[in-house]
């Protein structure tokens, strides 16, 4: 590499890791979500955002306090994924990075849980997650990178949680099926295992100290990961530094190396 090369390298990377790149964040539709931290993320390096939710108008919201484009979609309609992977082409002219985080809570004992729990979970977590990748690959004409959000309940098995983990669960095989069919495109597919965080997702949990405490204890880092703490997960996973497909990274503060908290554990 010749100086001017260096140089040229040195300024690429002074822009931001993300100049010139356009990602999509699908699940961003509140301040306090790994979604809006990520999106937040993203733009401080560089990139052109698509921020995109079921709920528009609060998406539309936090789009103009981000400089953001905001996009409506629901991930269990096939037809909203297509729209949103050509929104970024037609606003943007291309698609580079794509991250996931839409989700629902779906919780039941193995005992009591239904049909229609485990398929809404599916819906979103499974099937989802499939088309989004599905889609977001299409729109990828010269390689780029594709995240999904997975789980520590992947990772350590929680009570309650068959239908949401399971879900969860097959959709980190989806991503080193697509991880395995997509790198002779350049397009490389991780997931990222978010721990016990505080976001909108989970905010009531973490206003129980008995919850707090009991989480905390089984964190060898000994503090609970953030949104931002994802983020910067995915910002790497985006970004030409990333030499890695079809991976799912840990980002719960050691916690899959011992145990979820029982609910006799709160007490």
């Amino acid at each position: 590499m010749n100086s001017t090369e260096r140089a040229g390298e040195a300024g690429a990377k002074a822009r931001g890791r993300l100049a010139g790149k356009t990602a999509i964040i699908l699940g961003a539709s509140d301040e306090r979500s790994m979604g809006f931290a990520t999106a937040r993320r993203f733009l401080e390096e560089g990139a052109n955002v698509v921020i995109a939710a079921r709920r528009k108008e609060a998406t539309q919201a936090l789009a103009d306090r981000l400089g953001a484009k905001a996009v409506a979609c629901d991930i269990t309609r096939e037809e909203d994924l297509a729209a949103l992977a050509q929104a970024a082409l037609d606003h943007f002219g291309g698609l580079h990075a794509a991250v996931n985080f839409a989700g629902i809570e779906v919780q039941s004992s193995i005992l009591d849980v239904t049909a229609d729990e485990l398929r809404r979970s599916s819906d979103v977590h499974f099937v989802g997650a499939t088309l989004f990748i599905k889609h977001m690959a299409r729109a990828m004409g010269d390689g780029g990178s594709i995240v999904t959000a997975s789980s520590l309940t992947v990772l350590a098995q929680a009570p309650g949680h068959s239908a949401y983990a399971g879900a969860k669960g097959g959709a980190d095989v989806v991503v080193k099926v697509a991880a395995n069919e997509l790198g002779e495109k350049g397009i490389r597919v991780n997931a990222i295992a978010p721990g016990f965080t505080r976001s909108a997702m989970t905010e009531a949990y973490f206003e129980v100290e008995a919850v707090r405490r009991a989480f905390l204890k089984e964190m060898p880092l000994g503090r609970f990961p953030t949104v931002e703490d994802i983020a910067e997960a995915a910002l790497w996973l985006a970004s030409d530094e990333a030499f890695i497909t079809g991976q799912r990274l840990d980002i719960t503060a050691g916690q899959s190396l011992r145990r979820v908290p029982l609910a006799s554990d709160f007490a």
